[in-house]
């Protein structure tokens, strides 16, 4: 392995990008959440809804200034590191991120100070409206990311200028791209999953301490609901974008399979250890032909093995094997604990099963791990192009010399561990503090015909 700057530009922006991902991921949901608590409150006028908003908000502030901080770093880097890929894909690629500046990042700004500071300052309706405008901000601005990262994965609506840039011939093609309506369904799911996750797990704590019970156990049971039912749509939306790859990115999900031979009835590898040199899989445990039915592939269909692909078009197996594997296992510890909470409330024992709460608590990173491991799939399994089957990485770096790459990255890991470890312990201190709790609402402000909060609280 050489230490080039290709190799060090790859590793830089995988850093960043690693670290930014994360924030997105949580403050999608969070938005979303906090969205519902305030409307909640104003439909119940239960103080409980009240308290957890508050509470959250300030996670949210914290989390979604990371995010920002983190995303702008991102930016600089098309240039002082992927300075040809920007040359080359800028007609295409640059309106998209600019329309996520003007529709998503300004509609964000402009309602954010009212949605953190505005409480007491402004009206409840223009409050919740506020609140209600940044919870779609985060999803538009979503929306445009993925345009273009799917738009990476499979470009369409473009054609190349005279002067060797690609440039585009029909936006709405470029931007709705084949795979751009699963992958984005994917992503806003895990978000919201990622959310729930950590919702249920800070609420677990607080409820194995004896911490705000009732704000615990009002966000346990909104988070539990969540679980139980998003993880099933995510996994069919998970799906559904592994089987959009399948057409357009063969290789990709023959390496994510662990498939090395061409043939019909593909097995389902389980677990393994891809030899990338022997081209196989050592100590594979695998369900023979189940592959081809989860592929939604007749019997008598051949789906490509690595083999159908020169070595130096394929993926790193390894890796993009390995990051899929986790990424389903994340889902399926989620899946698990939203049918296990989900009995638990049902049996009326939710607010008591102690190795619930605990599991929860362990369990609380697992949206997260899920979300990284699951654009390490999408990424390092596009390789080696950076559009795929168009531009390959190695030609999109910028000719800048690999010390100066190197220095780079090295200053960014020690920032980044210092800024963002302070941020994360913060955000964790608030979060094993848990939201103040106080005396409800008194009756005469509890308007007739508001069972939903009541539903949610007392259930």
């Amino acid at each position: 392995m050489e230490w080039d700057a290709l190799l060090l530009s790859r590793l830089q922006f995988a850093f960043t990008v690693g670290f930014h991902i994360i924030f997105p991921a949580f403050t999608i949901g969070l938005a979303s959440f906090l969205a519902v608590l305030e409307g909640l409150w104003l439909f119940t006028k239960r103080a409980v809804f009240k308290n957890l908003y508050l509470f959250w908000v300030k996670i949210f502030a914290l989390s979604f200034g990371m995010g920002v901080v983190s995303g702008v770093v991102l930016s600089y880097q098309f240039g002082t590191n992927w300075s040809v890929f920007s040359a080359v894909t800028g007609s295409v690629i640059g309106p998209l991120l600019a329309y996520e500046v003007l529709t998503a990042f300004f509609l964000e700004a402009s309602f954010l100070g009212i949605m953190l500071f505005g409480w007491k300052r402004v009206g409840p309706g223009l409050h919740f409206f506020s609140t209600c405008t940044v919870a779609v901000g985060t999803l538009v601005s979503a929306f445009w990311i993925l345009a273009a990262n799917s738009w990476m994965q499979t470009p369409q609506g473009w054609e190349w200028a005279e002067d060797g840039t690609m440039v585009a011939t029909n936006f709405a093609e470029v931007i709705f791209n084949p795979s751009l309506p699963t992958r984005f369904a994917h992503m806003v799911l895990a978000a919201y999953l990622t959310t729930a996750m950590v919702v249920a797990g800070a609420s677990a704590f607080a409820l194995l301490k004896g911490r705000a019970l009732p704000e615990s156990r009002v966000a346990l049971r909104m988070a539990v609901l969540m679980m139980a039912l998003v993880t099933p749509l995510q996994i069919m939306a998970g799906h559904e974008s592994g089987i959009v790859a399948g057409h357009h990115q063969p290789a990709k999900v023959a390496a994510l399979e662990g498939w090395w031979t061409t043939r019909t009835q593909q097995p389902t590898v389980l677990v393994g250890w891809p030899d990338e040199a022997a081209e196989r899989n050592h100590f594979e445990l695998a369900i023979p032909g189940f592959g081809s039915t989860v592929n939604n592939a007749a019997p008598n269909v051949v789906l490509p093995g690595l083999d159908q692909f020169a070595r130096e078009d394929r993926p790193p197996v390894w890796i993009t094997f390995w990051a899929f594997r986790i990424m389903v296992a994340m889902g399926l510890v989620m899946s698990a604990l939203g049918v296990w909470g989900a009995g638990a409330w049902l049996l009326k024992r939710l607010d008591h099963a102690r190795w619930y709460h605990r599991a929860l608590v362990l369990a609380a990173p697992s949206g997260f791990i899920a979300v990284l491991t699951g654009w390490i799939t999408a990424e390092v399994g596009r390789q080696p192009y950076v559009v795929y089957g168009v531009m390959r990485t190695a030609d999109a770096v910028s000719p800048v010399p690999a010390a100066s790459v190197a220095a780079s990255l090295l200053f960014f890991i020690i920032v980044y561990a210092i800024v963002f470890t302070a941020g994360a312990l913060y955000i964790l201190r608030l979060m094993a503090k848990g939201p103040e709790s106080e005396e409800p609402a008194p009756h005469s402000d509890q308007p007739p015909g508001t069972p939903l909060g009541a539903a949610i609280e007392e259930a």
